[in-house]
């Protein structure tokens, strides 16, 4: 009877230290939770592992100012010079590349500036300037909407006028205002072919190495955040990177196509 009540009594306590401590915080980019990624991996790990991870996704910029203010324990996010801004600032020590895909230009099936013609996106997005057919622009200091900013800066122009056009908003709400407005648009490709409203638009440009498009986790320092569940962030830190992640990222896939390239296969 004795170990019954033991066993009963662990029971019950485990519950409770698992449903207060046993979970992280993941600050994310917008793309791996539309594109359905966390859906699919996040339970394996917490089948694994017991640990439950929990993830706000916003923008680049966003999620790694929330994380800078010790709003979770990890960071998943595509903006390389911001991430070395984040290690510079002491918010996190380490930072290792996960996984990538790429970018693609989308715009209306008949193409009224031509950028199917462009063999560079810096072209591409010359056409549409010259053009000033419409452009959305997420505007919202995330990963994306920084490597637009790149491309229009490295072909020397400023997209000003009425026909270039900002959200503020995420990819998903992006895109559908682009679709409505018969707009170009830039997006990662895992997020297009998880869009479910893309009528007649379709895929203008893909595969430059301009528009490489490689993820990043970090953890948030210990120091900088003294509170927060460092011992479960590594175990998912360490998962994520070793085989069992790796291959749960590689063989994640939208209508039978693979969008996410696991840093392994490098």
């Amino acid at each position: 009877m004795r170990h019954i009540f033991l066993f009963i009594f662990m029971a019950v306590v485990g519950s409770a230290v698992s449903s207060k401590d046993n979970f992280i915080i993941l600050q994310s980019t917008t793309s791996p939770q539309n594109a359905g990624l966390y859906g699919a991996i996040l339970p394996l790990f917490t089948e694994q592992t017991g640990i439950e991870v929990r993830v706000v996704a916003g923008g680049s910029g966003q999620a790694l100012r929330q994380a800078a203010d010790c709003n979770g324990e990890a960071v998943i996010v595509h903006d390389q010079k911001a991430e070395m801004a984040f290690l510079d600032a002491g918010f996190s020590t380490q930072r290792d590349e996960i996984m990538r895909n790429d970018y693609v230009m989308v715009g209306p099936q008949n193409d009224p500036a031509g950028i199917g013609v462009a063999t560079t996106p810096i072209a591409a997005f010359s056409r549409i300037a010259v053009a000033q057919h419409p452009f959305v622009s997420r505007g919202d200091q995330s990963g994306t909407h920084s490597r637009e900013m790149e491309i229009w800066a490295a072909g020397g122009r400023a997209p000003v006028g009425s026909w270039y056009r900002e959200t503020g908003a995420g990819m998903g709400a992006t895109l559908n205002i682009a679709v409505g407005m018969n707009a170009y648009t830039l997006t990662d490709y895992a997020s297009w072919m998880n869009f479910g409203n893309k009528q007649q638009h379709r895929v203008h440009l893909r595969g430059h190495p301009l528009f490489i498009n490689r993820y990043s986790i970090m953890l948030v320092n210990e120091s900088h955040c003294p509170t927060l569940n460092t011992g479960e962030a590594q175990i998912f830190l360490d998962w994520i990177l070793s085989n069992s992640g790796q291959g749960a990222i590689g063989a994640f896939s939208i209508n039978g196509e693979t969008v996410f390239q696991p840093a392994q296969s490098f």
